[in-house]
């Protein structure tokens, strides 16, 4: 979705789910990131100010399209219609927005433009507007991005230890009713449970880890001042919502934004959880984390149409975290040009996504160090309790 072609990298083929699920290397990669980069055509790493506003301008010309159909046409609608054509608008705005969501992230990432106050000027306006305390989460998102894989100082979806699983956990994720009760809390709920407590995220911090918390330990005195704006930037929206409310009512503020918001939220929580959550890959401690490793240490999914709608960063996230300043509209291209270096270290899994979900969900409880060999600092996932 936007202007402009992309390339289409072709998966790498599978003979069986046992070769997906086969662990990656978890040794110092034979490359380095100079090698990766040499690989990547220069013109992937530029990016264009026209054409990174034409994908964000179609989003925003399509979502306004389904807002005037919504609420111009759909009470015209015959009342058995009506109980299709909202589910349909909820699903296809969701999407839509998701995509926005994708955009104001690569701001974060100065991957916009060239200019750092275009980036977080863009970034500010669509995150807030999706409730996202932009400067916030950008600060922690970029911990992510230099911690990944870490599980003392990476940010989101850290697993747990077996001997940090609570006695409710196998109840919870051995069964099949209690695995959909988490999958259910965590795409509802986990997004607004991670900015405003923390949960999956980093274990180690000192004090109240809270995204909307100017003071917060995760962030440095340097940042505390955007913080402010982002609270701004969200109550700024949340009172243009109560005047939306207040007019229109509150069932159409739901219907047209709020159902919708509650989608993108469940998008961003599924696919960060199947990025970084698969049997195959590994987790350091302080003992064996190096950064090359860590950014390896994820794997990108395949989710059909959605992967354009999302703007590819389902199935660029490899690329993404070796060079997260590249434009999404470039990812492709330098995906298939460093697979070849890559090599074993380069994790694609075609699963189908509920699929894959479900299964992350049940085999992907804990993690322990590595028995197969002689590297303690290595963990991988296991779900015997």
């Amino acid at each position: 979705m936007g202007a402009g072609g992309r390339m289409q990298v072709t998966p790498t083929p599978k003979n069986s789910e046992t070769n997906t699920l086969k662990r990656v290397p978890c040794e110092t990669p034979p490359f380095t990131l100079g090698d990766l980069k040499k690989a990547i055509p220069p013109h992937c790493f530029k990016r264009s100010i026209p054409r990174s506003f034409s994908y964000l301008l179609c989003d925003i010309i399509i979502s306004s399209c389904l807002y005037y159909l919504s609420t111009t046409y759909f009470s015209l609608l015959p009342h058995p219609l009506s109980y299709f054509a909202w589910p349909l608008y909820w699903v296809s705005q969701g999407c839509v927005l998701t995509g926005v969501w994708v955009i104001a992230h690569e701001c974060g990432h100065h991957a916009f433009s060239d200019y750092q106050w275009l980036d977080d000027t863009v970034g500010l306006i669509s995150h807030s507007f999706l409730l996202v305390p932009y400067f916030s989460w950008k600060y922690s998102h970029r911990r992510h991005h230099s911690n990944t894989a870490s599980l003392e100082r990476d940010e989101v979806f850290v697993p747990k230890k077996k001997s940090d699983i609570k006695w409710y956990g196998k109840y919870l994720n051995n069964n099949p009713l209690g695995r959909t009760v988490m999958l259910t809390v965590q795409f509802t709920l986990g997004w607004p449970l991670y900015l405003a407590f923390n949960v999956s995220g980093r274990p180690y911090y000192n004090g109240f880890a809270c995204h909307f918390h100017p003071n917060a330990p995760i962030y440095n005195d340097r940042e505390r001042l955007q913080i402010y704006i982002s609270d701004a930037g969200v109550l700024s929206v949340c009172y243009a919502l109560y005047r939306y409310a207040a007019s229109q009512g509150v069932a159409s503020m739901v219907c047209v934004y709020g159902v919708p918001l509650l989608i993108v939220n469940g998008f961003l929580v599924l696919i960060t959880y199947l990025q970084h959550t698969h049997p195959s890959l590994p987790h350091y401690d302080s003992s064996e984390w190096d950064w090359l490793r860590g950014a390896l240490a994820t794997v990108d999914r395949d989710y059909g149409i959605l992967n354009k709608v999302f703007h590819n960063i389902t199935d660029t996230h490899v690329a993404h975290h070796l060079f997260s300043t590249m434009p999404h509209y470039n990812a492709m291209e330098a995906t298939k040009a460093i697979k070849p270096i890559l090599g074993e270290y380069y994790q694609f899994d075609g699963t189908p996504v509920v699929k894959a979900m479900w299964r992350e969900a049940k085999e992907c409880i804990y993690v322990e160090p590595d028995r197969q060999g002689e590297k303690k600092g290595v963990f991988w996932y296991n779900n015997k309790l």
